[in-house]
């Protein structure tokens, strides 16, 4: 390719060849060896002729002996992708080029070439076979694919590292200067000496030199050209539009050195200071918004300090009452931050990042208030043995007044749900005003609470509590009796060897109560031949029938002791019932009273009722029947027994049988 001063890109000089050709022809001939010659074939894209214009010959060295007509085949002359492109003259073998030809659209041609005879028409030689390139001119300029590019770079982005690159496609022959480029910035808006943009030639990189800041310049406007190496040179330029992102680069100030307030002693509150800062980075990005930190002075933690997000002050807020007695004077330390790291430009490079912290100190003066009286201890604990009498001293509330060490306290009760005590409004001293008794219902888990109350006499009047835990330890003051639903119960009557186990409870603790002991009571005549008792498991016991009872009902004496020996009198009252099934009886025990059953409530009504039908019919009998009658009939009655008479285990079956 010739690279002259003619404006034209390089021309396909295709030197003289002399071909030996062997082998197949493109048309089936005999095998020969013959000799073609072809000379230098020219051919540059874009050429605008004229036409027809001759780009080279050819012949056959056959052509000595007879005579030829040359013959061109092929793309460019009768097939795809252009026809009619190419022609060879017939009788000299000259070859032509009709149009021009866009290399870009096609780069090289392969064709074909005969020879036949003139007179025979018969082909003479095998077919050469011959390759056309098209030489390159430089047409076209290189391209960027878009005309504007918008980029975003960070305000802390370092000097000499790559930003973007721009890339361009030039559609000249590869890895010829017509397509080999080169980039150059042709313009930067704004011009500024300390922040400035280049491109690296070769690779199209752009690149940052010195530092940005947002606040001087928040965009840059670059106009980026691109020229190729071809003769003449082409070029095209694109806008590069550069969006700086905000960084922090500006520390936050306080705009007070320092701050003075007073707040009341004994009270949280709310907003008590506000701080204001000074940050020069855009607002509401984390480079501007800030975060304080109370650095000394708070080590039993009265204060916290937020951050309003809106005007990105601090707000101090007291959320643990102070106490003047203590601490009138306090000092804090406080500082702030930004969420972002610093970073500063230093000799035209970005230093960072690191963390700027900026202090300032409030003075707090905490003003005196009248406080409560103070109980010391605020709770105590006081042990008195169970049923302790009036008159005995339990112990003594001491409270004083924080403000002054003279300061009259006077005390109240507050709290004394059994209305157990008294206490003396100088003094402080618990005293009993009547008999204690550990098994009262305001007596949880043997502890008895009596809050007290200490008033001073400041201006208002504060109060505080006091609290007395009064344990009662036991003494053993309840004997053991039966559980309610252990004092009535039903047995069937074919049931002799079934077991009843009849359960006791005892109001008192250890080791006052259990385990239970449990006997017959002997007293009772005949109680032994009916009734038997059987496993003693500690809090209940078995009972068994000896022998089958007739139907009704029958009372059991027992004598239960406590672990102590203190003993109680019991009665099991038993109900010897039918049961069709072998199981429960048809008509089931009459039911319970407050605690258990009943029968307690039930029997004396109909014991009434039966009583005044007998009297009833005592009288009509007086009138209507002899003395002798009346005599017999009295006899009769002589067997009623009451049911809740504690006597032997006799049946009631025949209490009414004679009325």
């Amino acid at each position: 390719m010739d690279m002259g001063s003619s404006g034209h890109t390089s021309l396909l000089l295709l030197p003289v060849l002399l071909l030996l050709l062997q082998g197949e022809s493109h048309r089936p001939l005999r095998r020969s060896k013959r000799r073609w010659v072809i000379t230098t074939l020219e051919l540059e894209e874009e050429d605008q002729g004229p036409f027809p214009k001759l780009v080279g010959e050819l012949f056959n060295d056959m052509s000595h002996n007879m005579s030829l007509i040359y013959l061109i085949s092929g793309p460019g002359v009768d097939e795809y992708p252009e026809i009619g492109l190419f022609s060879v003259d017939h009788r000299n073998g000259r070859v032509y080029v009709h149009r021009p030809v866009d290399r870009e659209t096609t780069p090289s041609f392969m064709v074909y070439f005969d020879v036949v005879d003139r007179l025979t028409r018969k082909v003479m030689d095998d077919s050469l076979i011959f390759n056309i390139r098209i030489g390159d001119v430089n047409d076209h300029a290189p391209q960027f694919p878009e005309k504007e590019f918008n980029i975003s770079v960070k305000e802390n982005h370092p000097a000499g590292q790559p930003i973007f690159q721009m890339l361009t496609v030039d559609l000249d022959e590869e890895n010829t200067p017509n397509s080999q480029v080169l980039y150059f910035l042709i313009s930067q808006t704004p011009s500024l000496k300390e922040s400035g943009f280049q491109i690296d030639r070769i690779s199209g990189e752009i690149q940052l030199s010195g530092c940005l800041d947002y606040e001087t310049a928040p965009w840059f406007t670059l106009l980026v050209g691109v020229k190729d190496l071809g003769e003449p040179p082409l070029t095209s330029t694109a806008m590069v539009h550069v969006n700086v992102q905000e960084g922090n680069n500006h520390r936050p100030t306080f705009t007070q050195e320092n701050y003075r307030i007073q707040i009341s002693e004994g009270c949280t509150s709310q907003s008590v200071l506000h701080l204001l800062v000074q940050d020069g980075d855009l607002p509401f990005t984390s480079a501007w918004r800030v975060k304080f930190h109370i650095l000394n002075g708070d080590e039993e933690g009265h204060f916290d300090i937020l951050t309003d997000p809106e005007t990105n002050e601090g707000i101090l807020n007291v959320i643990k009452p102070l106490d003047y007695e203590t601490h009138p004077v306090r000092s804090l330390v406080i500082t702030v931050e930004n969420e972002e790291p610093l970073f500063l430009c230093e000799g035209g490079q970005v230093q960072g990042p690191r963390w700027a912290v900026v202090s300032t100190t409030v003075s707090v003066q905490v003003m005196d208030v009248n406080d409560p009286p103070a109980f010391h201890p605020r709770s105590f604990v006081v042990s008195e043995v169970d049923g302790a009498r009036p008159g005995i001293q339990l112990g003594i509330f001491n409270a004083t007044d924080p403000d002054r060490a003279a300061g009259r306290i006077r005390y109240k009760l507050a709290y004394d749900l059994a209305n157990w005590v008294t206490i003396d409004e100088l003094s402080g001293t618990v005293t009993t005003r009547q008999q204690i008794d550990r098994e009262s219902p305001y007596v949880n888990d043997s502890f008895y609470i009596i809050i007290a109350h200490a008033v001073d006499d400041g201006l208002p009047p504060q109060t505080g509590t006091g609290t007395l835990m009064l344990f009662l330890s036991d003494v053993n003051d309840n004997a053991p009796a039966l559980h309610p639903h252990s004092r009535y119960v039903e047995v069937c009557e074919s049931a002799l060897n079934e077991t009843l186990l009849l359960q006791a409870e005892d109001g008192d603790l250890e080791p006052y109560a259990d385990p239970f002991t449990f006997e017959l009571d002997n007293s009772w005549e005949s109680a032994g031949d009916t009734w038997k008792l059987g496993e003693n498991r500690g809090r209940s016991v078995e009972l068994l029938m000896l022998r089958s009872l007739p139907l009704g009902n029958y009372s059991v004496p027992l004598v239960i002791r406590d672990k102590q020996g203190l003993s109680q009198k019991q009665t099991v009252h038993v109900r010897v019932c039918f049961c069709p099934g072998g199981v429960s009886c048809v008509e089931a025990l009459v039911a319970v009273t407050g605690t258990g059953l009943l029968v307690g409530t039930l029997a004396p009504l109909c014991a009434a009722f039966m009583i005044l039908a007998a009297t009833l019919l005592f009288l009509l009998r007086y009138y209507f029947v002899s003395e002798v009658r009346l005599r017999s009939s009295e006899e009769g009655l002589q067997t009623l027994n009451m049911y809740n008479d504690e006597s032997k285990a006799i049946s009631t079956q025949g209490m009414f049988g004679n009325v």
